[in-house]
C-alpha cells in the first residue's frame, strides 16, 4: 500500500512526517467546528434569545455607569458620544465617563462635547489621564473607581450604540447570578471592500455561532471588549480588570466565571461598528487580540485544569485560548507545503483519499461550512457567500505570519503595548481614509508575506510544468499564493497611498 516510501531517504521522510503532524494538529482545530455547529444547531438555531428572568419595573431600572475609552480618536469621538447620549434610559440613573488617554487633540474635543452634553443635563464626565498605565484596562479600572452605577456598560470609539440598548439588556440582570451581558457586534462598513466584507464574515462566525453556540451549550465564552454590559459586583469579585495581557477582557470574563458568574449572549441586540479599513490596522488588531488570547492562554489554562469543571468545559477552554496556535502552525504549514507537494510524486489516488481528504475535511472543509452557516443564519444571499469564502479562507491565511509573530511574542515572554485599531470614521465606500492621521506601517512581515506568495509561485509552476504531479494540490497552493500577495499588496500599496497623499498635502501647504 505505501511501497513509494521506499522511494524517499530518510530527511525527506522526516520532513513528510512533521507535515502531516501539522495537519493532523491543524485538523484538531478544525474539526472543532463542527462541534460549535452542532451545539448551535442544538440549542440556537431558530430560537430566539432567552428572555429576561424578570423585568425591572421603571421605577426599579437600577444605576448604569456607560464607559467610553479613548485614545487618539478624533475622527470618532463626537459620533460616539452624540450616539451614547441618545440612549433611552432614566437620566437621573445613567451616568457617562469619556475615559481619555489621548495625546492629541481628541481631548480638547471630548471637553467642548461633553461640556455640551452637561449643559443638555447630561451626567456625563470627562476622566483624562496622563500616566496611560494598564492601557484600556488601566482606564476602565480608574473610571470603574469612580463610577456611580452597579452596572457597567463599555463602548469602544468605533461602536455606535442603539438607543434600545441599556432596555435590551439590563432585565437580564434581574437573575442575580447573571455578571455580564453580551450583545452581538453588526459592521457599518461591512460593504466598503473585500477586506471588510471578509472581516465581517470572520466576526459573524465567531459571534452567531461561537459565542451563541458556548453560551447556550453551558460553555465559557467571553466579554468582546466593547458592547457589553457588566455587574459591578462581577468585575470585583473577579479581581477587578487586569493589565499583564494584551485582552483585558478575555481575561477577566474567565476569571469571573471561574469565580462562579454567569453570561449571558444576545445574538438578536446587535451594536454596529467601525471595521478597520487598512490592512496594517487590521494586522495590529489581529496582532493584539492573538497576542493577548495566548497570554491569557498562559496566563489561565492551569487554573482551569485545577478548578472543578466538567472536562467537556475545559477542553472547550483550551480550544478557546490556544485558538491561535493554528496560525503558528499554518505558517509552519506554509513552509512545509511546496516541499511536501514537490516531492510527493509517487503517491497515488488512493494514497490521496486516504490521507490527504479526511485532512481536507476536517481542516478545510470544516472552515468553509462553519462560515456557510453563521452567514445563512444572519440572512447573506448565497452567491455572496460562494464568492467570498475563498476571500475570507485566503486573508485567514495571509495574516498567519502576522498572528504567528504575536503568539511567539506571547509565549517567550516579550513585552509590547496596547496598540490600539486607529479608526477613521468611514462607513460607506465613497469615503476617503488616506487623508487622515493614524495611519499604520508596513513592517518586515510584509516582506515575509511577500517571500512566501513567491514560494508558493515557484511550487505552482513545477506542478503546472510536471505531468506526473498531481493537480490535487493546485487549488491550495493557489489559495495559500493569494492570501500571501493580497495581504502583502494591500499593506504596501494602502503604505504608498498615504505617504503620497501626505507629500501632496506638503506641497500644497508649502505653496500657499
Amino acid at each position: 500500500m505505501f511501497d513509494y516510501l521506499a522511494n524517499y531517504n530518510p530527511p525527506t521522510l522526516v520532513l513528510l512526517g512533521l507535515y502531516f503532524a501539522i495537519l493532523i494538529t491543524l485538523s484538531f482545530y478544525g474539526s472543532h467546528r463542527y462541534l460549535m455547529i452542532r451545539l448551535y444547531k442544538k440549542y440556537a438555531a431558530g430560537k430566539s434569545d432567552p428572555e429576561p428572568a424578570e423585568r425591572f419595573g421603571d421605577e426599579d431600572l437600577p444605576h448604569v455607569t456607560i464607559q467610553l475609552p479613548m485614545f487618539n480618536e478624533r475622527y470618532v469621538a463626537q459620533r460616539l458620544i452624540d450616539a451614547v447620549a441618545q440612549i433611552d434610559y432614566p437620566r437621573d440613573r445613567l451616568e457617562i465617563q469619556v475615559l481619555d488617554d489621548s495625546t492629541d487633540d481628541t481631548t480638547e474635543l471630548c471637553a467642548q462635547v461633553v461640556a455640551q452634553k452637561r449643559e443638555e443635563g447630561l451626567d456625563i464626565v470627562l476622566i483624562h489621564r496622563e500616566d496611560r498605565t494598564g492601557y484600556k484596562a488601566g482606564a476602565l479600572e480608574e473610571g470603574m473607581h469612580v463610577a456611580k452605577g452597579e452596572f457597567i456598560a463599555v463602548f469602544d470609539a468605533d461602536f455606535v450604540p442603539k438607543k434600545d440598548f441599556l432596555r435590551q439588556t439590563i432585565d437580564y440582570f434581574t437573575d442575580p447570578g447573571i455578571g455580564m451581558v453580551q450583545a452581538r457586534w453588526e459592521h457599518i462598513n461591512r460593504e466598503y471592500s473585500l477586506l471588510t466584507r471578509a472581516q465581517a464574515i470572520l466576526l459573524d462566525g465567531h459571534f452567531v455561532l461561537e459565542h451563541t453556540a458556548r453560551n447556550r451549550s453551558g460553555r465559557f465564552f467571553n466579554f468582546n471588549g466593547t458592547a457589553g454590559i457588566w455587574r459591578k459586583q462581577a468585575i470585583l469579585e473577579a479581581g477587578g480588570w487586569e493589565h499583564d495581557t494584551l485582552t483585558e477582557d478575555l481575561d477577566l470574563s474567565y476569571r469571573s466565571q471561574l469565580a462562579g458568574w454567569r453570561f449571558m449572549f444576545l445574538r438578536d441586540v446587535t451594536a454596529p461598528s467601525e471595521i478597520p479599513v487598512e490592512m496594517n490596522a487590521f494586522k495590529a488588531q489581529q496582532h493584539r487580540w492573538a497576542k493577548g488570547s495566548t497570554q491569557t492562554a498562559i496566563k489561565l489554562l492551569w487554573r482551569i485544569f485545577r478548578a472543578d469543571l466538567p472536562f467537556h468545559i475545559k477542553l472547550e477552554a483550551f480550544h478557546h485560548l490556544t485558538a491561535n496556535m493554528a496560525y503558528m502552525l499554518m505558517l509552519f504549514l506554509a513552509v512545509l507545503m511546496p516541499l511536501a507537494t514537490l516531492i510527493r510524486v509517487h503517491q497515488g489516488l488512493y494514497e490521496t483519499l486516504v490521507f490527504d481528504l479526511p485532512v481536507f475535511m476536517s481542516a478545510t472543509f470544516s472552515i468553509c461550512f462553519f462560515y456557510w452557516v453563521s452567514q445563512r443564519e444572519i440572512g447573506r444571499p448565497t452567491g455572496e457567500i460562494l464568492r467570498m469564502i475563498p476571500a475570507v479562507l485566503g486573508i485567514g491565511i495571509g495574516i498567519s505570519i502576522n498572528n504567528a509573530k504575536a503568539v511567539g511574542e506571547a509565549f517567550i515572554g516579550y513585552k509590547t503595548p496596547f496598540v490600539r485599531t486607529p479608526k477613521y470614521g468611514v462607513e460607506s465606500s465613497g469615503e476617503r481614509w488616506a487623508n487622515k492621521l493614524y495611519i499604520k506601517k508596513s513592517t518586515v512581515v510584509t516582506l515575509l508575506e511577500v517571500g512566501l506568495g513567491l514560494w508558493f509561485t515557484y511550487a505552482i509552476v513545477q506542478v503546472l510544468l510536471d505531468p506526473q504531479r498531481s493537480l490535487f494540490s493546485l487549488p491550495f497552493l493557489m489559495l495559500f499564493q493569494f492570501g500571501f500577495f493580497y495581504v502583502a499588496s494591500l499593506s504596501v500599496l494602502q503604505a504608498i497611498g498615504r505617504m503620497r497623499h501626505a507629500a501632496a498635502a506638503n506641497a500644497e501647504a508649502m505653496a500657499e
